[in-house]
């Protein structure tokens, strides 16, 4: 047997990343209704209505606010369906997703 034969073999470690994160941020409009801004969050992300209330106002307030974090293909899906669903009713209420 030659040495080769006799020598253990190294398992090689593969790393995984972690997938990026992107956030959802609520941009403020003076046309959609604040009760409706926070059924959306509470519907699509699931915020409970304190948080619901202090999101919608920092993105009243400050012109934008991030709503959560999510991956990528997460984050657009909710910001597309929550963009969807006040578009329905005919109000312009805009999430945008960038990356953290």
């Amino acid at each position: 047997m030659s040495d080769s034969d006799l020598k253990p073999k190294l398992k090689q470690k593969t790393k995984v990343q972690k997938p990026k994160l992107y956030k959802v941020i609520l941009l403020n409009d003076d046309f959609t209704p604040r009760e409706f801004v926070v059924l959306i969050l509470k519907a699509e992300f699931r915020l409970d209505v304190s948080q619901a209330e202090v999101v919608m106002m920092t993105a009243h307030q400050k012109g934008a606010c991030v709503v959560s974090v999510y991956p990528k293909d997460v984050a657009e899906t909710k910001a597309t369906r929550a963009i969807d669903a006040a578009s329905q009713l005919g109000y312009p209420l805009q999430f945008t997703v960038e990356p953290e």
